[in-house]
């Protein structure tokens, strides 16, 4: 049957008439790559006379996929990968991530024949030819990457928790209120409102902003896998491996660079922000404790509109001194974190409402960090949207290792300028408050 290419495709220019089968043409025609064009006498001319000057690359290329297609006995999805249709395979018709990772390990091995299916993702190199792994590299299938990024957005990491934006450029720029008081004419960085009576002429006022600008920072996983293990471990185990260690590190890291990240080459972290309230310890205080009147006044300093969403990041250290906090004195002493029925019951795992989650994250015990009451809503993140990978036995072929390489590209930073004086008091609030050295 013969069909109109309506875009570029595999080398052949938008406009050519090709002759393909009817299963393929159905395929092109629903994808958007083509149309029907009705038979006449002429087509079969003009097809033959186009088709030879294709470059035979190209032919061979499209010919070793249908023949896969074939052998697979898979859904003929013959361009898969290739567009932005909804019909695209997002899998690159590999089974699992681990069935991937040991395609792109045996392309890369000399006198091997790479797999059909890796040329559909394949990185185009700048130098040497795209078509060897160690050269060019492979992109991951999209339903991989995906797969990848739901474990590193996972509600239960802080990038999860945090107010999340995709970029597709390296730096983004975001206008934020300037807002540090909410005095009258400060609100909103300038914006008051006045009582008038009919006829009395308005006061003309304005909201002023700054730029809150990210530069995408690349973070690299490097994860060396033994031949051994790349030809003894299944393909679904393999699969675990990887995406369990590189989306661990990842989230790792970044999440450690949201609470202290320096800001430079890095996420600028909560705890060296200038939003930052640290509340002081309590006269006496013995070192290395937190007491109840410590969780009182940290949450007093936290800006009301934000408690419906904080939650206290914890060291595991703290643990105990939550459990051991009572309140009032003598005889109507009560526990303040633990139910009525004492350690027998499941401990609540909240303070004033909020979730309290243990973190590695956090500094020890008794230094500042070591509790952080904190509305990660007004941290702000933005990432690529994806991972980058590639593979190459090349790097530690002495060691008969391969390696697999994992970029994530992110940024973050707080919203807030500064912390906020309310309206009345003379206390400052904010989004994110910890506790004073108690040494």
């Amino acid at each position: 049957m013969f069909v109109q290419l309506t875009k570029d495709f595999l080398g052949k220019p938008a406009g050519e008439r090709i002759d393909v089968s009817d299963a393929d043409a159905s395929q092109l025609t629903q994808q958007g790559w083509a149309r029907p064009i009705a038979d006449d006498a002429l087509s079969p001319m003009i097809a033959r006379a186009v088709r030879s000057d294709l470059d035979d690359a190209v032919e061979r290329s499209l010919a070793q996929h249908l023949q896969y297609q074939q052998r697979s006995n898979r859904t003929r999805l013959p361009f898969a990968g290739l567009g932005d249709s909804a019909h695209d395979n997002p899998s690159a018709s590999f089974k699992h991530f681990g069935e991937f990772a040991l395609a792109v390990r045996d392309a890369c091995q000399p006198g091997k024949r790479a797999d059909d299916r890796l040329a559909l993702i394949t990185k185009a190199a700048s130098g040497m030819g795209e078509n060897t792994g160690a050269d060019g590299g492979f992109l991951v299938p999209t339903q991989f990457v995906q797969k990848l990024l739901e474990r590193v957005y996972s509600p239960s990491n802080l990038l999860g928790m945090t107010d999340s934006y995709t970029v597709a450029s390296n730096v983004i720029a975001f206008p934020r209120s300037v807002e540090t008081s909410r005095a009258n004419g400060s609100r909103w960085g300038g914006v008051r409102a006045y009582w008038r009576d009919e006829g009395e002429q308005a006061t003309a006022t304005k909201a002023t902003f700054s730029r809150l600008q990210l530069t995408l920072r690349k973070l690299f996983v490097m994860i060396n896998a033994t031949d051994e293990l790349l030809s003894d471990a299944q393909g679904i185990a393999l699969e675990q491996y990887l995406f369990r260690v590189a989306s661990d590190e990842i989230n790792f890291v970044v999440s450690n660079a949201i609470l202290n990240g320096s800001g430079s080459g890095q996420p600028l972290g909560i705890l060296n922000s200038t939003p930052l309230i640290t509340v002081a310890k309590e006269t006496g205080q013995a070192a290395a404790t937190v007491v109840t009147a410590n969780i009182v006044n940290m949450w007093s300093r936290l800006f009301a509109p934000c408690r419906q969403h904080a939650v206290w990041l914890i060291h595991q250290d703290v643990e105990p001194q939550l459990h051991s906090m009572t309140i009032g004195s003598g005889g109507a002493q009560i526990v303040a974190y633990q139910p009525p029925g004492g350690l027998s019951d499941k401990p609540y795992a909240t303070l004033m409402g909020r979730p309290v989650i243990p973190v590695e994250w956090c500094q020890t015990l008794g230094a500042v960090g070591d509790i952080v009451l904190a509305d990660l809503r007004h941290y702000v993140t933005t990432t690529k949207g994806q991972v980058e990978s590639a593979m190459s036995i090349h790097l530690r072929f002495d060691y008969d290792e391969s390696v697999f390489r994992f970029i994530f590209r992110v940024d973050g930073a707080p919203w807030w300028t500064n912390v906020l004086t309310p309206y009345k008091g003379a206390n400052t609030q904010s989004c994110f408050v910890t506790l004073a050295t108690r040494a």
